[in-house]
């Protein structure tokens, strides 16, 4: 689904991704683990030509390197950055709405607010509510909601459990799983190795901007190199 071949990306003289190669396929969960710096986030943003970039990123067969990020979100590929980002002096229904502000197809839009509401019942609860004042957890959860209007293939996800309770960590990868259940193929970066790893069908290692270990989920869960460096092992 995902194609990105010699991803480079820099800020002045720093080279914060360094040629790598990396692809997602259709209905995979992929994640891409590594410390603070180490290039993660810049390669989303990159996907989604939110910096300057060099290097090739294709979708579905198409090259996407050079599109304007609002048509890539028409495309099917939907971000939801770190730091959730919600309209806080708007209601719960209005982020949602404004999630589907690339669609035309109203009728598809009002199913699609109700399969949100279905994977985020305390939304539904709450759809009246400023998005200001609901917790960092569920402002999480709008985000996703807000994400998942624009019915998106291709969902990128930039740390969501940051910050969050573990108790709510294992909330949002519950609901991670069930988005991808539903059908939506999921890039995911997180700073939780071990819950990203758990749940990933592919994962990649980044470090200082370039790639230096690949896998599945699982073997990198066992990987000796791996449970040094992010899941406490030794």
């Amino acid at each position: 689904m995902l194609e990105v071949k010699n991803l480079n990306v820099r800020y002045g003289g720093i080279h914060a991704v360094r040629g790598i190669d990396f692809n997602v396929p259709e209905g995979s969960i992929v994640t891409l683990i590594g410390a603070n710096g180490a290039g993660k986030s810049s390669s989303l943003r990159a996907i989604c030509n939110l910096v300057k970039k060099t290097g090739n990123v294709a979708f579905m067969g198409q090259d996407i390197s050079k599109i304007p990020t609002k048509d890539i979100v028409k495309m099917g590929i939907t971000m939801v950055p770190e730091g959730r980002r919600v309209f806080s002096d708007l209601t719960i229904y209005e982020n949602l709405i404004l999630g589907a502000y690339t669609r035309k197809d109203k009728e598809n839009v009002k199913k699609d607010m109700e399969w949100v509401y279905s994977i985020f019942p305390r939304l539904k609860e709450r759809e009246t509510q400023m998005a200001g004042t609901l917790s960092g957890g569920e402002q999480q959860m709008l985000a996703l909601g807000r994400a998942l209007m624009s019915r998106p293939k291709l969902l990128m996800l930039d740390e969501p459990s940051l910050g969050l309770a573990p108790i709510l960590v294992k909330d949002v990868f519950s609901v991670i799983k069930k988005i991808h259940d539903d059908g939506v193929t999921i890039l995911l970066i997180e700073q939780n190795a071990r819950m990203a790893l758990k749940i990933a069908d592919y994962a990649y290692v980044l470090e200082t901007g370039t790639i230096t270990l690949t896998g599945t989920g699982e073997e990198l869960l066992q990987n000796d190199k791996v449970l040094k460096a992010y899941l406490g092992g030794v």
